[in-house]
């Protein structure tokens, strides 16, 4: 019996539940499942390994003349991406999921970066 109103009570929320929370939990605790850490928790200067997804990607972005510059976001908190020199990544697009690795920077706004990454697209 418990096991069903677990189930109820599940699908219940599920349900009334707000879909971008829901996205935001599903996508931090899959990065802990990687082993991956949290945006939220990077400092600059800091070797990362990061599990996302890109929200925007953009070619020859503002104030990188010649890159891609793209917004990765673990659940937690979002990190800029900047390939310089290049015009275009293939596999690298909205709402693709990745695993990346280097050095956590800032941007020229505060914001925190990573420049040239090493990527694997995730499935």
């Amino acid at each position: 019996m418990a096991t069903a109103e677990g189930y109820l009570r599940r699908l219940t929320r599920r349900l009334t539940e707000d879909p971008a929370q829901r996205d935001v939990e599903e996508l931090s605790d899959e990065a802990a499942q990687t082993g991956a850490q949290r945006a939220i928790d990077c400092q600059r200067g800091q070797e990362v390994t990061m599990v996302g997804t890109l929200r925007t990607v953009e070619a020859n972005a503002k104030g990188c003349a010649s890159g891609v510059r793209a917004e990765l976001f673990d659940g937690t908190d979002s990190v800029t991406l900047v390939w310089l020199g290049q015009r275009r990544i293939p596999g690298i697009e909205s709402g693709r999921k990745l695993l990346v690795r280097g050095r956590l920077g800032k941007l020229e706004n505060g914001s925190k970066a990573v420049y040239n990454p090493h990527y694997e697209i995730q499935h």
